[in-house]
């Protein structure tokens, strides 16, 4: 079945409620639940019967509840639909022939979308971008390659080299290759790998109703605001006034302070102190250094610079 059309349209049926997925948290870049989701295209719309795939050409896109994916080609995975628990299996069609045959039939759900070319995902408060972005419903994680990955929320910034993933369940964003999380106020976490992970949704006040979930969002809504986040390789934390470095560390964005281990770098102009582990204030400046057993606490100190109140200690 191929069809060519002019404009952005809907398929006609063709939207697809995907398959039953609990929802552990609210936020997110998250299509695993929720109403069907919509196709449109603007080329052509190539069904595969025995790859149960549906392709749709020459810029398309795909939405559920806020968010949407735009992307050169669109791919939609297609499986038999299974029946709730305690529920038989639905007949076959009165006219005998397997429903399997054709997604018009009702008898298939999308569990996979595959975006690739341009890929821009969003919803009304955050954006990710990159060439190529792979998601699965199931498990509401989506993974996304290719130049220029970036993912942005009204609070932060992530960027990667090499991959960038969300798992929603979890609330985790992990880029890998050069990642770095830059904040509004130009703080900067970067790493060779980075996992960040963002706060849970803040209790209602009493007396007054939880705001509507906004589940279906793969980037996060109002409440994405990140909680902290986990680095390894080559971590480097920057302020406006200081550089810190090591092997891995932590940073809590609510206190603004980080934990470095391992080979630990802590530079302010020409002042600089070397250790095994520090503890680094980004919201003061002041960064403190830590004994450890891999090497004793080594500094240098540059006289016209060693008045200053910011200086590590």
């Amino acid at each position: 079945m191929m069809s060519r059309i002019s404009r952005l349209l809907p398929i006609a049926g063709l939207l697809l409620a995907t398959a039953a997925t609990p929802a552990a948290y609210a936020d997110g870049l998250d299509m695993s639940h929720g109403e069907a989701v919509k196709l449109f295209w603007k080329n052509e719309e190539i069904y595969d019967r025995n790859a149960q795939t549906v392709t749709l050409t020459g810029g398309a896109r795909a939405v559920r509840g806020d968010v949407t994916v735009d992307a050169d080609t669109l791919i939609g995975y297609l499986r038999k639909k299974t029946a709730p628990d305690g529920q038989p299996t639905p007949p076959p069609p009165a006219n005998g022939q397997s429903g399997e045959a054709d997604p018009m039939g009702g008898s298939l759900e999308l569990y996979r979308i595959e975006a690739r070319g341009n890929v821009h995902i969003y919803n009304q408060t955050d954006q990710g971008w990159g060439d190529h972005a792979l998601y699965d419903m199931d498990q509401a994680v989506m993974v996304m390659t290719g130049k220029h990955l970036k993912l942005t929320t009204p609070q932060d910034v992530l960027t990667a080299r090499d991959v960038m993933e969300y798992h929603s369940k979890t609330r985790m964003s992990v880029g890998r290759g050069d990642a770095t999380v830059t904040t509004n106020d130009g703080k900067q976490v970067k790493a060779d790998v980075l996992v960040s992970f963002s706060a849970p949704d803040s209790p209602a006040p009493a007396g007054q109703s939880q705001p509507a979930s906004t589940n279906g969002n793969p980037l996060g809504g109002g409440s994405s605001k990140l909680d902290r986040a986990y680095g390894w390789g080559h971590v480097v934390l920057r302020t406006q006034t200081q550089t810190a470095t090591g092997d891995r560390g932590v940073y809590v964005f609510a206190t603004q302070i980080a934990r470095l281990i391992g080979h630990v770098h802590v530079t302010q102009g020409q002042n600089q102190n070397n250790g095994s582990q520090a503890i680094v204030n980004m919201k003061t400046g002041i960064a403190t250094m830590l004994p450890g057993s891999d090497s004793p606490i080594q500094g240098l100190v540059v006289p016209n610079e060693a008045n200053s109140s910011q200086a590590p200690k």
